[in-house]
């Protein structure tokens, strides 16, 4: 008898019924909403219909237009399907969606300059962990990595030929004030770690990963030969953070995972606003993501996606997709020109 309970014992251990070993499954959704929804008909039901097929319990948001009054509607929304959600934005067009409730919500990761851009930043209790969640939407102008393909990245329009050269290329870059956003993030970033909390960070950064732009990636996509250490990816690697779709799809070359811009079809019958902004090359890359530090022993990723149109824009043009990706779509109206990243942690006690 002895023998079988402890047998009885042990499988509840490995099952995650032991209480040393209770852990927390939880998805994160990161996605930027086109201006508040309003460039594709039906945007605004999509972000409902999204978020009752994926069922996220903390989404970061990009693009909110009348922040209070857009979380309010979507909290209210929510509930009447029986999900309950807090939500905060502090008037920025940024926000936080969150089934767990906040311990607190700050504005956060302020730049001197750039004060409207701030990081929206939760702390919430996972068995019996604090999370630290922030949400960001980084500068979007000074678009570089529109050189190496012969377009300027501050007017949008085609230069007299491809700027590809690593310095001049991130000398143009950094005029934009993407890097200091991420340092301060960074900065607050090791308070959170120093005090035992697990970090989780997502957003558009209109900015590509230097895991995106390297020898093995430097003759596709109109790089033009360029190898590129992007600065925002760069010192978050640094750090210690994590790239949530890369850790999990490692080959940029089999699975790029572009996020922008979008391949919606929806958004190019309605004609409200361009898709391409430049239409004679291949401009797809990776710019949004989920970033998290592992630092904590307890916290796990699981899966990540990408999720959006199971289409892709390809110089100008909606077409199927041609890469390796792993993309969800959900059955419903896609409401942004950009892809976004949705992915799975686990946390242990």
């Amino acid at each position: 008898m002895k023998k079988y309970i402890l047998l009885l014992a042990g499988l509840f251990c490995l099952t995650g019924f032991c209480g040393t070993e209770a852990k927390t499954t939880f998805k994160v959704l990161q996605m930027n909403l086109w201006h508040g929804t309003s460039k594709v008909p039906g945007g605004y039901q999509g972000v409902i219909d999204i978020l009752e097929q994926v069922d996220p319990d903390v989404v970061f948001f990009c693009e909110i237009w009348d922040g209070p009054k857009f979380i309010a509607n979507i909290t209210e929304e929510m509930k009447k399907r029986g999900k309950t959600y807090y939500g905060e934005t502090f008037d920025l067009a940024i926000g936080v969606l969150t089934k767990f409730k906040p311990d607190s919500v700050q504005k956060r990761c302020i730049v001197p300059g750039d004060e409207g851009r701030a990081m929206v930043k939760m702390l919430t209790t996972i068995e019996g962990r604090q999370v630290a969640f922030y949400s960001c939407h980084l500068d979007y102008t000074h678009y570089e990595c529109y050189l190496p393909r012969g377009y300027s990245g501050t007017t949008w329009k085609k230069i007299d030929g491809p700027v590809t050269d690593e310095k001049t290329v991130l000398e143009a870059n950094r005029l934009a004030y993407r890097d200091e956003s991420i340092r301060a993030f960074i900065a607050e970033a090791k308070r959170d770690a120093a005090l035992g909390r697990a970090v989780i960070m997502g957003g558009d950064f209109n900015e590509p990963s230097h895991l995106d732009w390297g020898e093995r990636t430097k003759d596709l996509w109109d790089h033009n030969g360029a190898v590129i250490r992007w600065d925002c990816s760069m010192m978050l690697h640094e750090a210690g953070f994590k790239d949530a779709y890369r850790e999990k799809h490692p080959d940029p070359v089999r699975c790029p995972g572009f996020t922008f811009p979008a391949g919606n079809r929806l958004a190019e019958q309605a004609k409200l606003e361009k898709l391409a902004w430049a239409p004679e090359v291949d401009e797809r890359d990776r710019i949004d993501f989920i970033y998290y530090l592992p630092a904590a022993s307890t916290l796990r990723l699981k899966e990540a996606k990408i999720i959006g149109p199971s289409e892709t824009l390809l110089r100008g043009k909606v077409v199927e997709h041609d890469s390796k990706d792993e993309v969800l779509t959900p059955d419903c109206v896609w409401p942004s020109d950009h892809n976004g990243n949705l992915a799975t942690f686990t946390i242990r006690k």
